[in-house]
C-alpha cells in the first residue's frame, strides 16, 4: 500500500531532477572553437580560432587542445597561453579573453611551421564544434574571403525626404530594406536598430541619393553615444546596430562619413563618400567581421588633414577608454576592404588599420596617393598596427601634391592589454608605384619587435619609381 507513495516520491524526484537540470543548463556557458587559416606561404601558415559562447551564462576561461600532424609544430601565438606535449597542443585563456557574454566571441591566433591542421580539437574537454565526445575539427579554410551579404527579405519602405529617411532608421526591423529615392537629404542620421544573420536590415539607393549632415551641434558626451540635442555631424552613424547592408548611395559633407560602432557584420558595397572633415569610414567599437567594397573614397580631412582616413579600423589604444569594449580593447577583428578605389584627396592614410586588431584582409584595392598630407604621420597608402593582415594584389600610385615616405608601413605601439601589434602581416602581389618620391613600397619599422611573429614580404610585391626599393626587409620566394 506505500508503493503510491514512493511512486509519487520517486515522481517528485524526477521532477525535481529535471527542473534542477533544467535550471543548471539556463545557467552554463557553451562555448564552441571554430579553426580558419587568415594566411598562408609555402612553408607554413597563420590561423585563428574563434571561440563563441552559445549558452546562457558569461564563461569565466576556457581550454582548448588539439593535436597537429609530424612534420608541423605551432611556431608562434598570441591571445592566449600554450604549453605543447609531443605534437599535443593546449591553449588557455589570458586575462582579457576569457570571460565571453552569451552569444559574444573571442580569439586567439598561432602560426603554425608545417602545413598540418588541426585534429581532434575540444574546448573544455568537448568537441570544439559542439556535442559530447571529442571528434577532429572543421577542416582549414583558406584566408578570409568575403561572400555576398545576405539580402533582406523584409518589406520595402520607401523613403524620399530627410524626416521619412530618420523615422525609417528608428523604426526599422530585421530583414527591411529601406530605398531612398534620388535627392539630397539634409539631416542626423543615426540608427540603433540590430538586424540578425539571417534576417539583415538594408539601406540602399541610387548614387545620386546624397546623405549630407550640416552639424555637429549641440553639446558632445565624453565618449560618443547617441544623445538627445547633440549631433555628431557623422554621415551615417550605425551605434550597436550590427547586421546592416549599405548599398549604392553617397555621403558627403560632413564631419565623418560612415561610422559603424559595436556593429558588427556591416556590408559597404558601391557607396561613396566623399567631401568629409575627417574620415570616410570607420569601423570602430568592434564592429568585426564588417566589410567594405567597390566602393569610392575621395577628398578627406578637409578640415583635420591628419584624420582624413579612408578606412579606419579600429581605435587607437589611447582611446580604447571610450572604444574598448572588448576587454578592454577595441577588436574590429577581420574587417575586409575589398575591391576600392581610395583616393585622390585622401588627407590622411587609404587604409588605416589600429593596434589590437587581428586577421583582416586588405584586396584588390587601388590607391591614388595624390594629396596624402604628412600630418599627424599620414604618409603612406596603408599603415598597419593590427596582427595578422592579408594584403595582396592592390595597385598604388603616387604623384604630386602630397607628402609621400613608403607604400605600406608596419608600427609597433604598445597597449594596454598587451598584443603583438604590428606582426605577423602578409604581403603579396601588390604593385606600387612611388613616383620618384616613396622609399620603399613596403617598409617594415621593427623586425626585433615581431620576431616571433614576423611580418612577410613576398617577391610576388612589384615596385617602380622607388627611391631606395621594394622593401627593407628579406624577400620571401
Amino acid at each position: 500500500m506505500r508503493r503510491p507513495a514512493i511512486a509519487a516520491a520517486a515522481g517528485s524526484a524526477v521532477v525535481l531532477a529535471v527542473s534542477l537540470a533544467a535550471v543548471a543548463h539556463a545557467a552554463a556557458p557553451q562555448l564552441t572553437a571554430t579553426f580558419g587559416q587568415t594566411s598562408t606561404w609555402s612553408t607554413g601558415y597563420g590561423a585563428q580560432y574563434l571561440i563563441r559562447n552559445t549558452g546562457d551564462a558569461p564563461s569565466t576561461s576556457w581550454r582548448v587542445e588539439f593535436d597537429l600532424p609530424a612534420g608541423s609544430t605551432v611556431s608562434s601565438s598570441w591571445s592566449s597561453v600554450r604549453t605543447v606535449s609531443g605534437q599535443h597542443y593546449t591553449f588557455t585563456n589570458v586575462a582579457y579573453n576569457g570571460d565571453i557574454a552569451p552569444g559574444a566571441s573571442e580569439d586567439f591566433g598561432f602560426n603554425v611551421s608545417g602545413l598540418g591542421t588541426p585534429l581532434n580539437c575540444t574546448i573544455d574537454g568537448r568537441p570544439c564544434a559542439g556535442g559530447g565526445t571529442p571528434s577532429p575539427s572543421a577542416p582549414a579554410s583558406g584566408s578570409p574571403t568575403a561572400s555576398p551579404a545576405p539580402t533582406s527579405t523584409g518589406p520595402v519602405v520607401d523613403v524620399s525626404t530627410a524626416a521619412q529617411l530618420q523615422g525609417a532608421l528608428a523604426a526599422a526591423r530585421p530583414g527591411q530594406t529601406i530605398r531612398l529615392a534620388a535627392g539630397t537629404y539634409h539631416g542626423s542620421f543615426v540608427t540603433t536598430i540590430a538586424g540578425t544573420a539571417s534576417q539583415r536590415i538594408t539601406l540602399t539607393g541610387p548614387a545620386n541619393a546624397i546623405l549630407v549632415n550640416d552639424g555637429p551641434s549641440g553639446t558632445a558626451p565624453s565618449c560618443p553615444v547617441p544623445s538627445t540635442g547633440w549631433d555628431s555631424g557623422y554621415g551615417l552613424w550605425l551605434y550597436n546596430a550590427p547586421y546592416w547592408n549599405l548599398t549604392g548611395f553617397t555621403v558627403a559633407d560632413a564631419k565623418k562619413g560612415i561610422v559603424a560602432d559595436n556593429s558588427h557584420h556591416t556590408t559597404l558595397d558601391g557607396v561613396y563618400v566623399h567631401d568629409v572633415e575627417e574620415e570616410a569610414v570607420h569601423f570602430r567599437r568592434s564592429s568585426a567581421d564588417s566589410v567594405i567594397r567597390n566602393s569610392r573614397i575621395e577628398r578627406t580631412g578637409l578640415v583635420q588633414a591628419g584624420y582624413g582616413e579612408g578606412v579606419y579600423i579600429g581605435s587607437a589604444g589611447s582611446n580604447w577608454g571610450c572604444h574598448g569594449n572588448s576587454g578592454g580593447a577595441d577588436r574590429s577583428d577581420r574587417v575586409q576592404v575589398l575591391n576600392n578605389r581610395i583616393g585622390p584627396g585622401v588627407a590622411a592614410e587609404a587604409i588605416d588599420v589600429k593596434e589590437g586588431t587581428f586577421n583582416g584582409v586588405i584586396r584588390g584595392n587601388t590607391f591614388d596617393g595624390q594629396g596624402i598630407s604628412g600630418d599627424n604621420s599620414a604618409d603612406s597608402w596603408v599603415d598597419v598596427k593590427g596582427v595578422g593582415y592579408v594584403i595582396e594584389d592592390n595597385t598604388g600610385s603616387f604623384r604630386s601634391p602630397g607628402t609621400f615616405a613608403n607604400g605600406y608601413e608596419t608600427h609597433n605601439p604598445s597597449t594596454t592589454p598587451s598584443f603583438g601589434n604590428g606582426c605577423g602581416n602578409v604581403w603579396r602581389g601588390n604593385r606600387s608605384d612611388l613616383g620618384g618620391t616613396g622609399d620603399y613600397a613596403i617598409n617594415v619599422t621593427s623586425t626585433s619587435k615581431c620576431s616571433g611573429n614576423p611580418n612577410v614580404v613576398y617577391a610576388s610585391n612589384t615596385v617602380t619609381n622607388a627611391v631606395r626599393g621594394l622593401t627593407n626587409v628579406a624577400v620571401t620566394p
